[in-house]
């Protein structure tokens, strides 16, 4: 059985990936919109694709906490998601720079121990994601080192948008769940 207007919101609080593809494909726009009127004056296109994956992200982990009737319920609900996800969104980008800028000040060098310690949790993060399949791995790279947009990665591998939101999302759990178990802090990207 396949999403459609009818049957999304059921299949979606079954965990069905076609309706978080149907929901992608439909509400994309409104989502965008939404997000874009939030973080639109940062001037980071990186920063508003990356809140727009967390909100389907969103959507898809809380499913089961819609309880309305209908589509126009549903439409306020994801709304209601993508304002607040643009908000800390907007809010974490202040200050991250304003932490920055101030820690570059403070704190112009590192000492060795540091330096090592990143380098380690780099190269044992750069190893993780070497063990996922070659598509995931080849996704996780173009995104996240080389800074493409999913559009690009998309055309590039000849992958749906949906596609390529649903293997980061699955990803980025896989590296998690390996990361806790590395005791590499657990958040990973």
């Amino acid at each position: 059985m396949k999403s459609n207007d009818t049957n999304f919101i059921q299949r979606l609080k079954r965990q069905e990936e076609d309706a978080l593809e149907f929901i992608v494909d439909k509400y994309l726009p409104l989502i965008k919109g939404v997000t874009y009127k939030v973080l639109s004056p940062l001037k980071n296109e990186g920063l508003i694709e990356e809140c727009i994956n967390d909100i389907f992200l969103s959507i898809w982990n809380h499913s089961q906490k819609f309880h309305g009737e209908d589509i126009v319920d549903f439409k306020k609900w994801i709304c209601a998601i993508a304002k607040f996800k643009a908000i800390d969104f907007y809010r974490k980008s202040g200050k991250n720079a304003e932490f920055t800028s101030s820690y570059m000040d403070l704190n112009a060098e590192k000492s060795a121990e540091d330096e090592l310690i990143m380098l380690e949790d780099r190269n044992e993060l750069i190893r993780l994601i070497n063990d996922l399949e070659p598509i995931d791995r080849d996704i996780f790279i173009m995104k996240f080192f080389l800074g493409l947009k999913t559009e690009e990665i998309s055309i590039k591998l000849g992958l749906t948008r949906a596609s390529i939101d649903n293997r980061i999302y699955r990803g980025k759990k896989k590296l998690t769940k390996k990361a806790a178990n590395l005791k590499l802090g657990g958040s990973v990207l």
